[in-house]
């Protein structure tokens, strides 16, 4: 065949036609449609394919990649669902022993105090009543619970019920500008209110102006009347500052309360008082002060010079 522009042209269709047929094949695979027509098209076409094997090659290639890259992208996404699984399930894993470890220590100040609890776990923050500083409680009057009822968890006073629904209950936080409780301070004894401020520390006013305070003392509840709202014994907080008495009637302190109020989960309504005022046998126990290291120095006389005497 002449070198013509006619014999090119034919050749460069042919060569589109193989590659195109090719192409088709290797996307098929085993259920190729044109299967049937590739052993009379080779006989044809097969000195082409073979001058062209060289470029068809790569492109066989590449088109699998294409393939094996989408399945290796379905795995990674794959993958990543099960991981994200898998990480909400141990995060539930963490809240479960979160919860189990606060329960724990409910149950421990519970027992202390001889105090017969309700458990019960936060479900809002806020109520429609308007109070600044409440939560909403998951048990109710059907599991027995009242209004001005005592509420705590495992570090102290928590606040008081204040609505009771069926199966949910409104709790007053200690922490409410509205909310006050008659304290008792560890030793001494000296009485006083303690009432919240928000996210300050509790205000305490003393009965006695005169009383010896200091900081770092402790409080817990004095306890009401028929033990309604508060039972006696409670952890309150720590006196974190101690007003001047400036020979007032009462003396004000400031207490850093044992409650987190913004971390409220696992909590206990008291159903039932102690028998007996537990005093301050619910305080936990008081941090050993860590030793101050000393250190001592052992001056050595120096030697005498040779020939020197020793003065």
């Amino acid at each position: 065949m002449r070198d013509t522009k006619e014999s090119r042209l034919l050749l460069v269709l042919l060569i589109a036609i193989a590659f195109a047929l090719i192409t088709v094949d290797i996307r098929g695979g085993e259920d190729s449609p044109v299967d049937g027509a590739r052993h009379a098209a080779a006989s044809v076409f097969g000195p082409i394919e073979n001058g062209v094997s060289s470029a068809v090659h790569p492109i066989g290639n590449a088109v699998s990649a294409v393939r094996e890259s989408g399945d290796r992208h379905d795995r990674l996404a794959e993958l990543e669902r099960e991981n994200a699984a898998l990480k909400a399930e141990l995060g539930s894993d963490d809240r479960d022993r979160s919860r189990l470890k606060q329960l724990d220590k409910l149950l421990g100040v519970a027992g202390k105090g001889q105090y017969g609890i309700k458990g019960a776990q936060v479900i809002a923050i806020g109520a429609a009543q308007g109070f600044s500083w409440t939560i909403t409680i998951d048990v109710g009057a059907n599991d027995g619970i009242e209004r001005d009822m005592t509420v705590i968890n495992g570090d102290g006073l928590v606040g008081r019920v204040t609505t009771v629904g069926p199966n949910t209950a409104t709790v007053l936080l200690a922490s409410d500008p509205d909310f006050t409780v008659g304290t008792r301070m560890e030793g001494s004894d000296e009485l006083g209110f303690a009432s919240g401020q928000g996210d300050r520390p509790l205000r305490v006013e003393l009965l006695n102006g005169k009383a010896e305070v200091k900081k770092g003392d402790r409080l817990v509840t004095f306890g009401s009347q028929a033990d309604k709202p508060f039972v006696p014994g409670v952890p309150v907080g720590i006196v974190s500052r101690v007003d001047p008495s400036g020979g007032d009637l009462t003396r004000t302190l400031y207490v850093t309360p044992y409650v987190s109020f913004s971390k409220l989960d696992v909590v206990g309504v008291v159903v039932q008082a102690p028998e007996k005022d537990p005093r301050d046998t619910v305080l936990p126990k008081k941090p050993k002060p860590t030793p101050t290291p000393t250190v001592t120095v052992t001056v050595t006389p120096s030697a005498p010079a040779d020939g020197q005497p020793e003065q």
